[in-house]
């Protein structure tokens, strides 16, 4: 499928669907949203998110892949956290090295080559490329100081995963002190490039405490009578796109998150495009996907089939 810049009609709609890009952070809101309505639900256009950045093209969670993805126009990233056995932060995704890197060869007697039994400089001796193709041998695992300023640098925005955090006692701590210190808890990276997310709702309630003005999501897919207890610590409930229902999609966006707007819905892993359509149909406010260039080529093309004409009931989430 051809990349090519956004519609006239894709522009339109978004310039339209002023709920969604006030709700997550593209812009600022002028004043209270208006209330949703069903018209208005079908009428966004979702983000598309690049899940560890375009791993379709390029090895996960690394600086080369989040490149590719400024390459192809996409504004929003996704990383995952973690923490070495020296107390630095690193972006990778797997709790051990073994899948993305060449740390059996490096280090064939430290099985089973978890994240955190090893040191930063142990790390950086690692190859995180080649296991993908041989043009990215030598790519590293970054650090996440590297990666903030690679996504700064990109004038990319950042969903930022806690992985796996029972395994870091007092990682929320430290995450806030390096996004303190790389300048991305300024009034600008809180109002709309920044939204952390994890697993572990106590880890997030315990991020949520220490730093309540970022935006916060919780991955998973509760129960709509469970709604109300996330949303005291979580803006977003990021659920497995195979989760996703009209009723469930009306549950969360019927309820308000900790800053007084209605939860949003970011969901996942959705590489499929007729999915990702269904999706959009559905009312969700996101979609993450390891190939985010092909995800919005095919949201802008299902918009051009509805455009220069009224929305109609068949249009509307049930009906889809």
């Amino acid at each position: 499928m051809r990349i090519r810049p956004a519609s006239p009609v894709t522009r339109t709609l978004l310039g339209l669907a002023v709920t969604a890009p006030v709700a997550l952070g593209l812009v600022a809101p002028a004043a209270e949203a208006a209330p949703d309505t069903a018209a208005t639900a079908r009428a966004r256009v979702p983000l598309t998110i690049g899940h560890r950045g375009v791993p379709v093209q390029a090895p996960e969670n690394t600086l080369a892949s989040i490149d590719r993805a400024a390459r192809l126009g996409v504004r929003w990233v996704e990383n995952d956290v973690q923490r070495t056995k020296d107390g630095k932060l690193v972006v990778i995704h797997d709790t051990t090295l073994t899948r993305t890197t060449d740390v059996k060869k490096r280090f064939p007697d430290r099985a089973p080559w978890k994240v955190g039994d090893f040191t930063l400089a142990e790390i950086r001796k690692l190859d995180a490329g080649s296991w993908f193709d041989r043009r990215f041998a030598g790519e590293r695992v970054p650090t996440l100081d590297s990666y903030l300023r690679r996504v700064d640098h990109n004038r990319q925005k950042l969903l930022l995963e806690v992985k796996a955090p029972e395994l870091y006692p007092g990682i929320e701590r430290q995450l806030v002190a390096e996004l303190r210190r790389t300048g991305w808890l300024d009034r600008r990276h809180v109002g709309g490039r920044l939204v952390v997310q994890s697993f572990n709702a106590a880890s997030l309630r315990a991020f949520h405490g220490l730093r309540p003005e970022v935006k916060t999501g919780f991955l998973g897919a509760p129960k709509p009578a469970e709604l109300r207890d996330y949303a005291k610590f979580a803006d977003q409930i990021n659920p497995d796109h195979t989760k996703v229902d009209a009723a469930w999609v009306r549950s969360v966006h019927g309820v308000k998150g900790p800053h007084g707007r209605r939860l949003e819905i970011s969901a996942w892993t959705v590489d499929d495009p007729d999915r990702a359509v269904a999706l959009a149909r559905l009312g969700v406010d996101a979609i993450i996907t390891n190939a985010p260039h092909v995800i919005a080529d095919a949201l802008e093309e299902a918009d051009e089939d509805t455009a220069g004409r009224p929305l109609t009931l068949a249009d509307l989430p049930d009906a889809a």
